[in-house]
């Protein structure tokens, strides 16, 4: 997708001033699809994951259409979690800084309602809530939809998750009928699709491309953890991380308690953060992680919503999430503002093929790395100093690393591109043999799959394949590549040991 300056769009002199005073000049993917048709009155519904700038896709557009001299509300934004609402208001404020008769207010559950019932009273353009405190103040008569002109269902895949779909459908009631409606999910299910033929008018149906999901600055490693418990493969990671503030994911409540129990009684500065928990304990643990004197915080993929701390440094899936989207909420939150971040993975058996199926459907490749030891905290953190390189010589040399797949004395690399991306074999032959200066006989059979590519090399060469061709490009993709695994065959559906293709059957 090529890109686009924020200039382009036509923004008014406050908005742009805005944006570039926050260092944004060129619109991400999702903001190139959607400011245009937000801006000329159209619904929408947006398929895209945090981290890809949906907030100014959406934000941006509706305070260039608020009329000020107004104080009814004409825009109200529904999401899944006080979290998120508060990131929106946030970004939006930043947004709308050179706006002064814009207002703007967040309304949540666990706030004290007073607060929110002054702050209504005066007059706000501009409401963001949970679909839980939204419907309390209509009931009790202290908001008003009669004038929005925009609703947005930001995530609304997760405020279906969490049951909201009944008080979702009663709130889009109580909105003019013709006002526009913005829909931004991360899946599309048959519920969501039911909710955009009932609210919305012949809306533009669009989707990040899985390519653009990720983000290069995230360094993505996995350890395969085998028979090794993982609590104490955990302690050994944060250990030699102990300077970097971390964000730990698990798939269940219980055990985000149970984690957090145990590191505390090893004498961590951690706390957790699931959906149990009293509003005004979640208020207190991510005010002590956001200034720092919260080093760790675990967390389930709900409770995590909103959570934009710009300084985590490490995410740690200590399990692999159970669906490949959730993957990239989770990774996601390390990465921001343009620093670099890291994401861990740790994998025990069939976990290997849900770990296939994320790379798969994120295109991205997930590096092999040595598990963490008590001898190697100073080479675990020496080696993620340095860059992606420093991380596959390790991999490289660890003894306890998948072995590639070889046969007829050919190494096998997989490479992040396939049909999909409109790849054919002649173009990862020639894009290696110009940037390596190896001769044809040194590359044998290329097998073209959906999103992956399997490419034999001489052994004596695969390294100086893999180091001059990681982060290069092949028409105009970011290329990835490495030994292949066996679970790269179960992402691409072929057989450990593939038929030998002949560079004449090369398409």
């Amino acid at each position: 997708m090529p890109q686009q300056n924020f200039q382009d769009f036509g923004l008014s002199d406050p908005i742009h001033k805005a944006i570039q005073d926050m260092g944004f000049h060129i619109a991400t993917p999702i903001q190139k699809l959607a400011i245009s048709p937000i801006l000329a009155g159209r619904d929408i519904v947006g398929q895209s994951q945090t981290g890809t700038g949906k907030t100014a896709a959406f934000g941006i557009p509706i305070l260039e259409r608020i009329h000020p001299d107004s104080l009814a509300t004409q825009a109200l934004i529904l999401c899944p979690t006080r979290e998120l609402a508060v990131q929106i208001a946030v970004e939006m404020k930043a947004l709308g800084k050179y706006m002064h008769r814009i207002h703007i207010l967040p309304v949540y559950g666990g706030q004290p309602i007073e607060r929110q019932l002054s702050a209504l009273g005066k007059g706000v353009q501009v409401v963001i809530g949970t679909p839980g405190r939204i419907g309390d103040h209509l009931k009790r008569g202290t908001l008003r939809l009669d004038h929005v002109r925009i609703a947005v269902l930001d995530e609304a895949d997760k405020m279906l998750d969490m049951g909201f779909i009944e008080e979702i459908r009663w709130i889009l009631g109580q909105v003019p009928a013709n006002r526009q409606t913005l829909l931004f999910s991360a899946t599309i299910p048959d519920e969501i699709l039911s909710l955009s033929r009932s609210f919305q008018s012949k809306p533009e149906v669009f989707r990040v491309a899985s390519e653009d999901l990720t983000v290069p600055e995230i360094e993505q490693i996995y350890f395969n953890i085998g028979n090794q418990p993982r609590i104490d493969v955990l302690t050994r990671l944060l250990k030699s991380h102990d300077e970097k503030q971390s964000l730990v994911f698990c798939n269940t409540k219980r055990r985000v308690s149970q984690l957090t129990k145990a590191l505390q009684g090893k004498g961590f500065a951690v706390s957790g953060l699931h959906g149990d928990l009293r509003q005004s304990m979640r208020d207190r643990v991510m005010a002590q992680f956001r200034n720092g004197s919260l080093r760790v915080l675990i967390a389930t993929d709900v409770a995590a919503r909103g959570i934009d701390v710009s300084t985590i440094e490490m995410v740690v899936n200590y399990e692999v999430p159970l669906d490949e989207e959730l993957y990239i909420h989770r990774i996601g939150r390390t990465g921001r503002a343009g620093k670099s971040g890291l994401a861990v993975t740790f994998v025990a058996g069939k976990e290997q093929f849900q770990l296939a199926k994320i790379q798969d459907y994120a295109n991205t490749i997930i590096l092999h790395h040595p598990l963490p030891s008590a001898s190697q905290h100073t080479q675990f953190k020496d080696s993620n100093n340095g860059d992606s390189h420093s991380l596959r010589s390790n991999e490289n040399r660890s003894d306890d690393r998948l072995q590639a797949q070889s046969r007829n004395d050919w190494s096998r690399l997989v490479i992040n591109l396939g049909k999909t991306h409109r790849i054919k074999a002649g173009d990862i032959l020639r894009a290696i043999t110009s940037k390596t200066d190896l001769p044809g006989n040194s590359i044998g059979a290329i097998q073209i799959c959906k999103r992956l590519s399997f490419i034999e090399v001489s052994p004596e060469s695969a390294p100086r394949v893999i180091e001059l061709m990681n982060l290069g490009r092949i028409r105009g993709h970011r290329v990835q590549i490495r030994l292949a695994e066996l679970q790269d065959y179960a992402a691409s559906h072929l057989p450990a040991e593939p038929r030998n293709l002949s560079m004449a059957e090369h398409p």
